[in-house]
């Protein structure tokens, strides 16, 4: 049997990392799957790119640059601007060798000028099998990655008044809703949602009424993202061993979607109601991010920067008593399945797939939607209250028992087989 997965990327961004990983565990459980890009970002076997050289790279970032431009015309503002995709810059790769060469077509996340709806369409004309992983909600909406509170998508997008500046009942986003519409009504497509949340919000959309809808989540190597001892950890990074560690994220710190504003509060009534001070709590921060961003939060910042070895990554989780995550949407997100693989309770809002990863008081806490209040009592019960070292075991045996690669690829070899 043989797989192509397709993606934007291969190591960028959440849902490409998922694909990528997804690649590696078909192979490693016996699968023929080739990976195809349109920009390759890291040195993974069997992923091959679109754009393989500086030219075609250039060109790929032109598509990119153009996708978003014309996009500009349309959005509410600048913020809005990558959390919609109206998918009209992409490329036919339908005659490529591999797509030519597969039995089945796996989709996960096609967006910023790499396939367009005109793309797809092409790819449903091979009458392949094809399986389309969401990361998102893009699939089902008239074009944004997530909704927010908005519930046109179950019937008919239009007076889109989140995302475009002049919402009509015929704004773009009724204009993509019906295209996609007439593209997926006789397609044979299979949808897989990384979380049973986001399963059911497709299966409200009428976009896809009739398609198979599954839950099957991504796959995580729990050889790389493994517990090492604390202490070793912070070492590593040169971190006081007898101080506790909150460990935070950082991407975008600007993103409403992200919640930081809410992550920031919880730091000061921690400090202020729970009387916690530096002496005993720092704080790790790792990703796209400047000490400047952090200058105003109530504890020591130690920031790690963009951290690309998979083994430092997993140190640092390792490093941190606790990983706070305060996004407002999200699906199911890798951050808390790495912390959770290396032994690190986890404390978030009570929204999307989060729910799915942690459970309350078992493996991390479950924090009120939105409140930091409760988001501060979750990281001092977890820092100071639960049976710590419980909340690891628990953290770890999840992530085994749902997540390992072997267990996600047997559940995708199942949904391969039936579809052949």
């Amino acid at each position: 049997m043989k797989i192509t997965i397709l993606s934007t990327f291969d190591t960028y961004g959440g849902a490409s990392i998922a694909a990528s990983r997804l690649n590696k565990a078909l192979n490693d459980n016996g699968l023929e799957s080739k990976m195809l890009v349109q920009d390759q970002k890291g040195k993974a076997p069997n992923v091959e790119a679109i754009a393989p050289n500086w030219f075609l790279k250039k060109v790929a970032l032109a598509r990119f640059a153009f996708d978003r431009y014309q996009f500009a015309f349309y959005e509410k503002s600048k913020a809005v601007r990558f959390i919609f995709s109206q998918a009209k810059i992409g490329i036919d790769i339908s005659q490529h060798s591999l797509i030519k060469k597969t039995d089945i077509i796996h989709l996960h996340w096609i967006n910023f000028g790499f396939l367009s709806l005109n793309s797809l369409k092409k790819l449903i004309e091979t009458q392949k099998p094809i399986v389309w992983t969401l990361h998102d909600m893009w699939v089902f909406t008239g074009g944004c990655h997530y909704s927010r509170d908005c519930t046109h998508y179950q019937q008919s997008c239009g007076n889109c008044t989140e995302f475009l500046k002049n919402p009509s009942s015929t704004d773009l986003s009724n204009q993509v809703w019906k295209a996609k519409q007439e593209i997926f009504q006789n397609a044979n497509i299979t949808i897989v949602a990384c979380s049973n949340w986001l399963a059911k919000k497709a299966k409200a959309s009428t976009l896809l009424e009739g398609k198979k809808i599954v839950s099957i989540p991504n796959p995580i190597d729990t050889s790389l993202f493994k517990p090492t001892k604390k202490s070793i950890a912070q070492q590593h990074f040169q971190l006081d061993t007898n101080k506790r560690y909150i460990l935070f994220a950082a991407a975008k710190i600007s993103d409403v979607r992200k919640g930081f504003v809410y992550f920031k509060e919880a730091l000061a009534i921690l400090k202020k109601k729970y009387s916690v001070d530096n002496k005993e709590v720092e704080l790790i921060i790792f990703g796209q991010a400047n000490a400047n961003d952090f200058e105003n939060l109530p504890f020591k910042v130690n920031v790690l920067g963009k951290l690309s070895d998979l083994s430092e990554i997993a140190l640092a989780y390792s490093s941190a008593s606790v990983f706070v995550v305060s996004s407002l949407e999200d699906n199911l997100p890798n951050t808390i399945m790495e912390s959770l693989a290396c032994a690190t309770p986890v404390v978030g809002f009570e929204t999307g797939g989060i729910p799915e990863m942690i459970k309350h008081q078992k493996n991390g806490y479950l924090a009120t939607f939105k409140s930091a209040e409760e988001l501060a009592k979750g990281i001092f019960w977890t820092l100071f209250q639960a049976d710590y070292q419980l909340l690891c075991q628990n953290a770890r045996q999840k992530v085994i028992g749902n997540y390992a690669e072997e267990v996600v690829a047997k559940q995708y070899q199942a949904l391969y087989e039936s579809l052949l």
